[in-house]
């Protein structure tokens, strides 16, 4: 692996440029650079690490307090490891902390540099850990529930979830709290993705049912699925779980059991394009 690949493709999201024009207008260049400057840092943590698991990472999105990584690993890694990806973002801020700590004493940056550093680091950290998706927060909060409920469930709740509590938070800072333009635009944007996120859920569960077709998908422990005879393929398929391999056990209207595995069902599905048969028609075309 070359040097290179070790440097991100930096994008910079729309919303943000029109945070750089009000600092412009606004004179408050220095605490936008600040924050820059913790997002990517911040970003740069969950770049590396991904490319410590061998990810495959297109580029980075900056936007006003956060940035997302553009990957296709995402739900069909180990949880611990998407876990770890997902922790090493904010562990940056710790670095962050120490190094105003060691400057403290210094005469190389002002006290009032380095104050707007520890409390935009502050609350770029509180606001990441957020248990909202598509922060780290919300991710962590995703991944928890991924090792109790099947994938599809898992992710739509976890969209529901933050849909709901962006909502709060958006009529808590509209009529509780003092309103300020950057944390109302910030709260729109992540209802607007978590809105695109929901129209997006099949073509993601769609990605993580084919990484596993694909056998890319890494799975250690059987979890058997009982389903009737008449079931469809994608209501089995609404069972499976991450990290987990599925013994699939058939039930018949006479308490006749039968299983089959769950690479013939994906083969199935995306080979032998069997979208509406039921699990008994399946079983009888393979026999």
């Amino acid at each position: 692996m070359t040097f290179r690949s070790y440097i991100p493709k930096i994008h910079i999201h729309p919303i943000l440029l029109i945070f750089i024009g009000i600092s412009f207008l606004t004179g408050t260049f220095m605490e936008l650079s600040i924050i820059l400057s913790i997002i990517l840092i911040h970003e740069t943590g969950h770049f590396l690490m991904a490319k410590l698991f061998n990810w495959r990472v297109e580029s980075i999105m900056l936007w006003v307090f956060g940035g997302v990584m553009d990957t296709d690993e995402h739900g069909n890694r180990p949880i611990r490891e998407e876990a770890l990806v997902t922790i090493a973002g904010p562990v940056q801020h710790i670095f962050i902390y120490v190094f105003v700590y060691i400057f403290l004493n210094t005469e190389l940056l002002s006290s009032s540099v380095l104050e707007l550093i520890l409390f935009y680091n502050t609350v770029i950290l509180l606001f990441n850990l957020l248990p909202v998706w598509p922060l780290d927060g919300g991710k962590l909060l995703f991944l928890g529930l991924s090792a109790i409920f099947p994938y599809k469930r898992a992710y739509q709740y976890i969209i529901i979830f933050s849909m709901i509590l962006s909502l709060f938070l958006l009529l808590l800072q509209l009529f509780l709290y003092p309103f300020t333009l950057s944390a109302f635009f910030i709260m729109i944007f992540i209802l607007m993705e978590n809105r695109s996120e929901w129209k997006k859920r099949y073509y993601v569960f769609i990605r993580f049912l084919l990484k596993r077709y694909e056998g890319n998908s890494s799975m250690k422990k059987i979890h058997p699925v009982n389903v009737l005879s008449e079931n469809t393929l994608m209501e089995v398929f609404s069972a499976f779980m991450r990290d987990k391999k599925h013994s699939i056990y058939i039930n018949y209207a006479d308490n006749k059991r039968i299983s089959i595995d769950e690479a013939d069902c994906l083969r199935s599905y995306f080979h032998d394009k069997h979208y509406n048969k039921s699990l008994g028609e399946i079983y009888d075309y393979l026999s």
